[in-house]
């Protein structure tokens, strides 16, 4: 049994704050939250965790969390600088400090290599500690989009951050391959931002309109939704008309 007094409850239901607050869990499960002047009585071998008159509430959602970004000072942080297998390492980090900001739930917004699909199965099998995580992997982008900043030279492109797609076919294989690895969400870039202002500024289209109903319609015929990176009037509108689930744009 753990016992958590000593501060503001905030129950998530709407009703008022309860000034002296007690949160009773026995295994895994809360079975009291009110008054402390109300609680049943505990055993005296209980944990006791003092909230030292801060505020006790449900944990928070995190709508848009990117388990693979960390110290992100230039865009070669986000795709090239570092491998497969310390980024892994470094969701691990993210995953913990996310839980520890108090955030019990997250939905990825993007994550290299999908390391977001097996950084949930670690946390629901109890190897690392984490929010209760929805998936959503690698990203979706037209060639030259917001997110298709390599040049050319380079010879590289950017498997392991987004699928750069040329056409109607490409959307769809795309999603394909995001469904095989497991992904519950499919994210895309429609429009451009100010992260890449020379070539794509917020007013910029970096899929047609085709590309991302076909991103849609394959999304939609394996049961996941999709949603979007999009601040262009233009690309909003299109992402409507295109059947993207709705309040999922950012």
């Amino acid at each position: 049994m753990t016992i958590i007094t000593n501060g503001t409850l905030i129950d998530g239901t709407g009703a008022p704050p309860v000034p002296d607050g007690c949160v009773i869990v026995i295994n895994g499960r809360i079975t009291y939250a009110g008054p402390t002047e109300g609680a049943p009585e505990s055993p005296p071998d209980a944990c006791q965790i003092d909230a030292r008159n801060g505020t006790i509430m449900p944990g928070l959602v995190e709508a848009h969390f990117h388990a693979t970004y960390f110290n992100i000072e230039e865009l070669q942080d986000l795709d090239i600088k570092y491998p497969v297998e310390y980024v892994s390492m470094l969701a691990t980090v993210n995953a913990k400090l996310d839980l520890e900001c108090g955030y019990t739930a997250a939905r990825s917004g993007g994550c290299l290599f999908n390391t977001d699909v097996w950084l949930k199965k670690a946390i629901e099998d109890g190897l690392i500690p984490g929010p209760h995580l929805s998936t959503s992997g690698r990203e979706i982008c037209s060639a030259g989009g917001l997110m298709d900043w390599n040049p050319e030279f380079r010879k590289m492109g950017m498997r392991g951050l987004v699928f750069i797609i040329n056409g109607v076919k490409d959307a769809r294989s795309a999603v394909r391959a995001l469904v095989k690895d497991g992904i519950e969400w499919v994210k895309t870039y429609p429009a451009g931002d100010a992260a890449s202002p020379d070539a794509n500024d917020h007013h910029t289209l970096c899929m047609s309109f085709e590309e991302m109903n076909a991103v849609v319609q394959t999304a939609h015929n394996h049961n996941l939704k999709v949603t979007d990176h999009c601040r262009a009037t233009q690309g909003i509108k299109n992402t409507l008309q295109a059947g993207y689930d709705p309040h999922l744009h950012y």
